[in-house]
């Protein structure tokens, strides 16, 4: 993990046969993720994939009407 600032950092995770990977323990820290929380997957072939807990991804998406 390389650490940024107080609130970005920079972690690898490597994917698995099952196409899984394993959230860091920072990450699940810093965006309270527990075991059986619901993920969001966003991808975009020219800017890459984002993954956000699915309440973040609700409250964003009030925020933009």
């Amino acid at each position: 993990m390389k650490k940024i600032s107080n609130n970005r950092f920079i972690v690898s995770a490597k994917v698995g046969s099952k196409g899984q990977i394993v959230i860091p323990i920072e990450a699940r820290k810093m965006f309270n993720i527990k075991a059986g929380d619901t993920l969001m997957i966003l991808g975009d072939e020219k800017r890459g994939i984002a993954i956000l807990k699915d309440d973040s991804f609700y409250q964003l998406m009030e925020d933009k009407k």
